[in-house]
């Protein structure tokens, strides 16, 4: 059982994740790959809200997609949009990207060798996903605005969406360790967590919480 106070710890957690940029147009969409549909599902409907010209769909496979995507995360997303009605054109694939700093650079040398001109990236990932994405998108591109959004989806209904209460708090921990881990090995800027996040952390963590927790010298 999850206690009540485990609950509302990781409802704090999930709300510091995001980023609640207001949406605006922007150069081009990058969908993170991930297990999660949906964020091919919000790229297709920034584009047909003509918030972008163009997406581009970034990632491999890992051990946790290779199974429901085995052509490809960016692959699967592509499919997904063009199902949705974005037409191919507007669609380009990065199909190498294995982790979120491939993600942007392999994203960014796609775009420049296609010579596109990118001002602002639309930065969609996984809800809980969205701060993590946009501090290493300002590390490794730094010279574009970066506006990050996800499926609108509220903490209860992203865990009925995944069906497992505990793999999505463990989740959320493991992304917010890597928000305090990361910027000091180089991979991403540094972000201010408030007390009240970290107090809910680590309460987490004590709790046993920990299955997506990396050594803190590990990339």
């Amino acid at each position: 059982m999850i206690s009540t106070q485990a609950w509302q710890d990781a409802q704090r957690v999930w709300d510091y994740h995001q980023m609640h940029h207001p949406l605006k147009p922007c150069s081009v969409a990058i969908g993170l790959g991930s297990h999660d549909l949906s964020v091919a599902t919000a790229a297709a409907g920034a584009y047909q809200a003509g918030l972008v010209p163009l997406i581009v769909f970034t990632g491999a496979t890992s051990p946790t997609t290779r199974a429901r995507f085995p052509e490809g995360e960016a692959v699967a997303y592509r499919k997904h949009a063009l199902e949705l009605g974005v037409p191919a054109e507007a669609v380009r694939v990065e199909p190498n990207a294995t982790n979120t700093g491939q993600n942007i650079t392999y994203s960014r040398e796609l775009l420049e060798s296609a010579g596109v001109n990118v001002a602002s990236v639309l930065l969609v990932s996984k809800p809980y996903e969205q701060r993590r994405a946009y501090a290493t998108a300002r590390k490794l591109w730094p010279g574009v605005e970066i506006v990050c959004t996800s499926a609108p989806m509220e903490f209860p209904e992203y865990v009925d969406s995944i069906g497992d209460g505990r793999l999505v708090i463990d989740m959320l921990v493991g992304a917010l360790q890597r928000l305090m881990i990361y910027p000091q090995q180089g991979f991403m800027i540094e972000q201010e967590v408030p007390e009240d996040v970290m107090a809910a952390y680590e309460r987490l963590c004590s709790a046993g919480f920990t299955t997506r927790l990396v050594p803190a010298d590990v990339g």
